[in-house]
């Protein structure tokens, strides 16, 4: 009886998610329907480093750019939600709710990125563009979460020889990520919130590159550590 109980439980709540996820993934376009009749039919389509439109197209060429957006996400949703079921070398499958989670939080940066793009076309706002990069500051928190629980696969992770070929080096390797991850992620929301979009820019590319390279570089050091041992 409890373990129906339990079952049920769980199918309504994968159900729930489903719906969420969905509902998460049309808001782009149910939003970009309901103001469609009131955007101009020359918008901004890209902003330079210094965060001003450098680019303009037709809002016909917006409409194409969410809906392009909303197929790759849903593309890199499945791909990802079902890796477990479709990696070969079955090395995904230890990483399943991980993987959901992934796939979750993309649909929620797309969909976010998606709005911005949006909002920043149809307003041209400087001040809208400073958003872009403080989201990403929040997916990169999200993802140095996500970097203490994976396991060793060929698909989501900082994926060098010695960590694929080695499970401590692995572990080792992300609990560093997760933390410069963490931090960094933290102190991009918090820069390019606050410093003008082209200095919050060149200071992002570079806390990109550090909490890049030094996974990687630590990487390979623990390895040859651990292969003297």
């Amino acid at each position: 009886m409890a373990y129906a109980i339990i079952k049920k439980g769980k199918m309504i709540q994968k159900k729930l998610s489903g719906i969420v996820t969905i509902i998460i993934w049309l808001l782009p376009v149910v939003y970009l329907i309901s103001i469609y009749n009131t955007i101009p039919q020359t918008v901004p389509m890209h902003f330079g480093i210094d965060g001003k439109a450098d680019r303009f197209g037709s809002k016909q060429e917006l409409v194409w750019t969410v809906i392009a957006l909303s197929a790759v996400a849903a593309g890199i949703y499945l791909l990802i939600r079902f890796l477990p079921r479709i990696d070969p070398k079955k090395t995904a499958r230890y990483s399943a709710g991980t993987f959901k989670k992934l796939s979750f939080a993309l649909i929620v940066f797309f969909s976010a990125l998606q709005l911005f793009v949006i909002k920043a076309s149809v307003s041209g706002n400087v001040a809208v563009s400073k958003l872009l990069l403080p989201i990403i500051g929040l997916f990169f928190i999200y993802l140095g979460n996500l970097m203490y629980s994976v396991k060793p696969n060929y698909f989501f992770g900082i994926r060098t020889p010695w960590t694929l070929e080695n499970e401590s080096t692995w572990r080792a390797t992300h609990q560093l990520a997760g933390k410069l991850w963490l931090a960094g992620g933290l102190l991009i929301t918090i820069v390019t919130l606050l410093l003008p979009f082209k200095i919050g820019f060149i200071v992002f590319m570079c806390i990109v590159f550090v909490i890049a390279l030094i996974p990687v570089i630590f990487s390979y050091r623990y390895y040859k550590k651990q292969k003297k041992i």
